[in-house]
């Protein structure tokens, strides 16, 4: 059987993220082992709702079923998250091993920012004679900026330049924030520095733009540094003079850690892989490296990516229609899991959509939460095939992770994200050997579209739901609970329709009219009244049972006839007369009086324009009835 290794991370830092996962597959690629990355994308920025529900996928494992936690602290930087999963681990007795972060107790793999960031400060003193820095950091939690930030500072003081810093500013690893600075640092006609030291590439790559968007370039007016040496970053104009961490060798040997540990063997409690500076054209050096031959690579694969990115656009466009149209629950699940069958070439023969089982019922029932912590013990299948085989059933337990996982075949990679709108769990899908798309941020792409369109369509059928109960509360009549005027106002311009088609439709109107009401209310009171309108309809909708009946004034009924009331309408109205008693207005009344004149009149497509001609013929009609029954 194989083991297994939960992995915990978040993905926006996808490039050296794939590199280290590529490196610990490379170490353990002669082991029978699976790795389960659970992958969220939270950011600074979003709400804590937000950020608890990408989160919510790290308590998704038992860690009773693994055999080791690898926790990628250069994405995950979260203090309380990465001490509970330290924690779980601890108390299901297996190792876990940290890397960008460091915790007591725990094996640590990192690579070594501090030599490589004071090779960084030698060459730009040296090279560049530069004297005035501002250095961008991540986050104050975290160990990789505050090394390198701690090391820019040390190298200062050994020189007796400390006073080179003139700042230091956090972005929380938003390139925004970098825009934002720059642009209030222009218009305020500071000068610039010697060089802008950036805590990764992405940071420093914005630095560049935003500073060529304000009239001043890069290298020419100021220097710019960076860190992780990612493609992007080797491709950009200028080349980012960076520090290559290698990550690759990284994960080799996190992957390694974590063998010696179930072996039994020591290790080290800092693993520590040399890092090197390597100069770019962002700091005025054009020797140290060939860019252009980076960038005709990339410019060769740029072709493919596209297409890959048009296919995978057009494919959420195709998920979002086919959800949106859904008018039930339903509808939705045969909709989507027919769509997965049919075209399933993104997401390969080894794809999972699990839903939480209330996701559906909290559509018709607004009493019904969902849960913003942890998943459900059962787990609803929307959508499941491994390795192109179905699981057919309709429910799975959530513990057992994957639908049909086979712990004795090929090592693969299994990654989870979550399905959430705010802390509120949706479900969770999953991919399989898909380090492509961890990547390039499809899978970031797919998750959150997926939870969009899922919570557009949720709160939509929730909406026309509510939209329907008022509707239906606003067509009743309160009294009878029949349809009321604006009901019958409504079928009126449907019977008008069928008209102005010419549609061979057959049916008639009878029209009611409930005889001594006045005198009821007066004798007996208004509640009495009541009573005996309601008699009245009982009956009326107990002789015309299949015909909507309304209530379009007080003592007024409208029956819309059709099928055998209209067949048989002759009979329905001599049962009607059979069935009431007999007119009088002679005080007492009896206490089960009932009353009512009625007229029908059929729709006559050779003289009828509208249902207006119809409606008057049956109220004539009933005026005749009415005067008869008073004549005795």
């Amino acid at each position: 059987m194989k083991k297994k290794i939960a992995f915990f991370t978040i993905g926006w830092c996808s490039e050296i993220l794939s590199q280290f996962l590529t490196g610990v597959q490379k170490e353990l690629e002669k082991e029978r082992v699976d790795i389960f990355l659970f992958l969220c994308y939270p950011t600074y920025v979003d709400t804590a709702s937000i950020k608890k529900g990408e989160m919510n996928i790290f308590t998704l494992p038992d860690f009773n079923t693994f055999d080791g936690v690898i926790i990628f602290g250069s994405g995950l930087d979260n203090k309380d998250q990465i001490d509970m999963i330290i924690k779980r681990s601890r108390e299901a007795g297996i190792p876990v091993i940290m890397q960008g972060a460091k915790r007591e107790g725990v094996p640590y793999v990192g690579s070594d920012n501090y030599t490589a960031t004071q090779e960084m400060c030698d060459h730009l003193q040296k090279k560049h004679n530069c004297r005035d820095i501002i250095f961008f950091a991540g986050t104050a939690d975290s160990l990789d900026s505050e090394l390198r930030l701690k090391a820019v500072k040390d190298y200062l003081e050994i020189n007796q330049r400390s006073d080179d810093l003139r700042e230091v500013f956090y972005t929380k690893w938003e390139n925004a924030s970098v825009t934002r600075y720059i642009n209030e640092f222009c218009k305020s006609g500071k000068k610039l520095p010697d060089v802008f030291i950036c805590a990764n590439d992405g940071l420093a790559m914005e630095t560049c733009i935003s500073l060529n968007n304000n009239g001043y370039r890069v290298p020419e007016d100021t220097l710019v540094t960076g860190y992780d040496f990612i493609d992007d970053s080797q491709i950009f104009d200028p080349s980012v003079a960076s520090v290559d961490q290698c990550f690759t060798k990284m994960g080799r040997m996190a992957g390694k850690v974590w063998l010696n540990v179930i072996k039994g063997e020591t290790c080290e409690d800092n693993n520590i892989i040399p890092c090197e500076f390597i100069p770019g054209e962002s700091c005025n050096c054009y020797t140290y490296r060939n860019s252009d031959r980076t960038r005709r690579r990339v410019g060769r694969e740029a072709f493919s990516k596209r297409a890959m990115t048009t296919y995978f656009n057009r494919k959420l466009n195709l998920i979002d229609s086919t959800v949106l149209s859904c008018l039930t629950y339903k509808e939705f699940k045969q909709k989507l899991h027919q769509l997965l069958v049919d075209n399933h070439d993104y997401e390969g023969d080894s794809f999972h959509v699990l839903l939480e089982p209330n996701f559906g019922l909290s559509i018709y029932d607004p009493s019904i939460r969902l849960r913003t912590t942890g998943y459900s013990k059962n787990m609803e299948v929307l959508y499941s095939t491994e390795d192109g085989v179905s699981y057919n059933e309709e429910l799975f337990p959530s513990k057992d992770l994957i639908p049909g996982y086979d712990p004795e075949g090929k090592n693969h990679l299994y990654v989870f994200l979550p399905i959430h709108e705010g802390e509120e769990a949706y479900g969770y899908i999953i991919f399989r050997d898909c380090m492509e798309k961890v990547e390039n941020h499809f899978l970031q792409n797919y998750q959150s579209r997926m939870g969009l369109v899922f919570d557009k369509f949720r709160h939509a059928l929730s909406l026309d739901l509510i939209n329907k109960r008022l509707i239906e509360v606003m067509r009743k009549d309160p009294l009878t609970n029949v349809n009321n005027r604006m009901a019958y106002e409504d079928k009126e311009k449907f019977l008008q329709s069928e008209i102005n088609s010419d549609s061979d439709t057959r049916f008639a109107i009878a029209v009611f009219d409930v005889n001594n009401l006045k005198l009821v209310n007066d004798s007996k009171g208004h509640d009495a009244g009541d009573e005996y309108l309601i008699r009245a309809c009982h009956l009326i909708c107990d002789v015309f049972k299949h015909s909507p009946i309304y209530r379009v004034g007080g003592d007024e009924f409208i029956a819309v006839l059709s099928g055998d009331d209209y067949q048989q309408r002759e009979d329905r109205l001599t049962e009607l007369n059979n069935r009431m008693s007999t007119y009088t207005n002679v005080l007492p009344l009896p206490d089960d009086y009932i009353s009512v004149a009625c007229g029908i009149s059929s729709y006559d497509p050779a003289k009828d324009m509208s249902v207006q001609d119809i409606l008057k013929r049956a109220d004539e009609k009933m005026y005749i009835n009415k005067a008869k029954m008073k004549q005795g």
